[in-house]
């Protein structure tokens, strides 16, 4: 499910980072998350297209090389 809505934990668990890196991240606005409380909350689709993005953004070098 896309739309499932995912802890902290979960999504440091499913990019397989630290915890303590995702908050940071998500304090910093350098990974799209919602604040509701104390808590902070992430959809799982848009995790998944951000982290397309910065792959695509880190490898485009390597890919543009592949098809010259």
């Amino acid at each position: 499910m896309d739309d499932e809505i995912m802890t902290l934990e979960e999504v440091a668990k499913y990019l397989r980072l630290k915890p303590q890196t995702i908050y940071s991240w998500a304090q910093n606005n350098k990974i799209p998350a919602a604040k509701l409380g104390k808590e902070w909350r992430f959809r799982k689709s848009i995790i998944d297209k951000w982290f397309d993005k910065h792959i695509d953004d880190k490898f485009s070098e390597y890919f543009n090389e592949q098809n010259e």
